[in-house]
């Protein structure tokens, strides 16, 4: 059972300010200009927000399969003709939301303050927490990528697949770092990236379970930083119990 455990000391420069639905709207405005006839961003990115929020949401309770264009034209408050405006086909909104989480993550994973890039044990950390509160942020996008991928048609199911090697790489390169200079044992299993990604989905997917047993997002976030780090730690090296540094025994 996951036990509650002291908020971490926070590193100089390590909070990432998450995105909001209207920047995520206005990157998918700039990145599908050719298929979004609407060219005004004030009139474009609220009526975008209100299209995805509502696919989303009927995505994640009833599968994306299931959903309607009538069903997204009801939920959102507009036209069929208004939809098309925006895209021409429900796969077409597929990748936009796709390939927007996929942008995402590589974004906001590849760019850690310099205080943290310099320490592989502050790195691994810092990738574990802010991933887990991106997908805090931005829970719909990533339980649909999750619950839908496995019904996504080939071309969207390996944007899927694509997108979670490449949250796998990140953890690889680091934990590469770590064992260059010494912080990782060099005997640390290559599989402890892919192992990694599991214990990220575990928070949005099962999020539920989580709340209805009192767990933060700060104690799971402690709790899989620990485990990790237990994995590829050196012997007689054990973990500080408020900011999960290591500290050597």
């Amino acid at each position: 059972m996951i036990k509650a455990s002291p908020t971490p000391d926070p590193v100089p420069g390590a909070i990432v300010a998450m995105p909001t639905i209207e920047e995520l709207c206005r990157s998918i405005l700039a990145r599908h200009h050719d298929t979004i006839s609407v060219r005004k961003p004030a009139v474009a990115v609220p009526r975008l927000a209100r299209i995805l929020e509502a696919a989303l949401d009927l995505s994640n309770r009833g599968g994306f399969q299931a959903m309607s264009l009538r069903d997204l034209s009801q939920a959102s408050g507009l036209s069929a003709g208004g939809l098309y405006a925006y895209f021409d086909s429900k796969t077409t909104l597929l990748k936009m939301i796709l390939a927007e989480v996929a942008d995402l993550v590589q974004r906001v994973l590849s760019s850690p303050p310099e205080a943290v890039t310099q320490d592989a044990v502050a790195h691994l950390t810092w990738l574990i927490d802010t991933h887990l509160r991106l997908t805090e942020a931005l829970l719909p996008w990533f339980t649909f990528a999750f619950m839908e991928a496995k019904n996504f048609p080939p071309a969207e199911r390996r944007m899927a697949v694509d997108s979670e090697m490449l949250t796998e790489r990140f953890f690889t390169d680091v934990i590469a770092q770590g064992i260059a200079t010494g912080q990782f044992r060099p005997e640390t299993s290559p599989l402890l990236p892919a192992l990694i990604k599991p214990l990220l989905q575990e928070w949005y997917v099962k999020r539920a379970k989580y709340r209805r047993r009192g767990i933060t997002l700060d104690s799971y976030s402690l709790e899989v930083q620990g485990v990790v780090l237990s994995a590829c730690l050196p012997d007689g090296v054990v973990l500080a119990p408020r900011s999960i540094r290591p500290v050597i025994g």
